[in-house]
C-alpha cells in the first residue's frame, strides 16, 4: 500500500488582495504582519499573507499564530 498524506497548499495572497478579500484596510493587514500576528512570507519585495492564518486571527483573536 502507498501511505501518502496529501496536504492542501496554503492560500497565499498579496497584502492588497488579502485586504480586498476580507474587507480590511491594507494598513491593518500591514500592521498585523509588522506585529507578527499572522503568518506571511517575503517573496522578493512582496509580502504574501497566509489567508487561512488571517481569517483565523479575525475569528479567534490574539491567541492564534
Amino acid at each position: 500500500m502507498n501511505d501518502c498524506v496529501i496536504q492542501a497548499l496554503p492560500r497565499m495572497r498579496t497584502i492588497k488582495a488579502a485586504a480586498a478579500e476580507t474587507g480590511l484596510a491594507v494598513f491593518f493587514v500591514r500592521q498585523l504582519i509588522k506585529k507578527r500576528k499572522i503568518k506571511f512570507v517575503c517573496a522578493g519585495r512582496k509580502y504574501l499573507v497566509n489567508l487561512d492564518s488571517l481569517i483565523s486571527y479575525l475569528n479567534e483573536g490574539e491567541g492564534v499564530n
